[in-house]
């Protein structure tokens, strides 16, 4: 399917075409319209981050990510952290939101916010923006995913020693995502 959402894209609306491809869409290709003709989208895409759609931009209805969420019914601790981070990141750029340091999704939110924002001045066009973005999010995906089977399994990890670094506890966490 062909998906689209306005240009200049970052935080959101690079988490939600990670979403969508991850979790919805396989196959999505992804078309982006300038922001002040945000409504001349292709009508044979589906929308998302424009005004006055179903999978509209932030409001009193949440993130567009969390609006993905829950049209497509994804129900996944790990996404559901994320989208704390994405809700904080919004909040903090339309909100004047300042998290105290033990709000930590709000504290990941201004530091991925950084680097999305950062990605937007060193790629040219919003498709590399994409593609230097996701490693991002399936790297936050796998962190949040293994720790939450952790905590599902009742289960601890083995902790670093001087002698070994993080390497047991990374092959560990590595080894619950691969099903062990």
């Amino acid at each position: 399917m062909k998906w689209v959402t306005r240009n200049y894209v970052h935080l959101d609306r690079v988490a939600c075409p990670w979403l969508i491809t991850r979790f919805v869409d396989e196959g999505a290709s992804f078309l982006f319209v300038p922001w002040d003709r945000q409504q001349e989208y292709p009508k044979d895409a589906i929308p998302f981050g424009i005004t006055g759609v179903e999978l509209g931009p932030h409001d009193a209805e949440g993130t567009t990510f969390d609006k993905i969420l829950k049209k497509y019914s994804l129900v996944d601790t790990a996404l559901e952290e994320i989208a704390k981070i994405i809700r904080g990141g919004v909040n903090y750029t339309l909100h004047q939101y300042r998290p105290p340091a033990d709000d930590r999704y709000g504290q990941m939110a201004v530091g991925i916010l950084a680097v999305s924002e950062g990605m937007m001045l060193r790629c040219a066009t919003d498709d590399e923006i994409l593609e230097r973005s996701f490693p991002l999010y399936d790297a936050l995906y796998a962190n949040f995913k293994a720790h939450a089977t952790l905590a599902e399994r009742g289960l601890t990890p083995p902790k670093a020693t001087p002698a070994t670094g993080p390497g047991p506890k990374t092959e560990f966490l590595r080894g619950l995502l691969k099903g062990g």
